[in-house]
């Protein structure tokens, strides 16, 4: 079953912190967003592996954005 990380706020993605294929748990950060000169950590909400990222480096996203996806163990 896989599960997708939304984007809550609109914002840059400043850092992409996991990879495709990295073992998460619940509260490990996968990537660093940036708004209003604040480093906003986006937090894994299950244990898995990521399978994809919808995001790069430097994107500006919206609210609603799928940031990643991981396949839940």
């Amino acid at each position: 079953m896989s599960h997708d990380v939304i984007a809550e706020l609109a914002a840059n993605v400043w850092k992409i912190v996991a990879q495709p294929g990295d073992k998460i748990g619940p509260d490990d950060t996968l990537v660093i967003l940036e708004s209003m000169k604040m480093e906003i950590p986006v937090v894994a909400e299950v244990s898995g592996t990521i399978t994809s990222f919808g995001v790069a480096e430097g994107d500006v996203i919206n609210e609603g954005t799928v940031i990643a996806t991981v396949d839940t163990d």
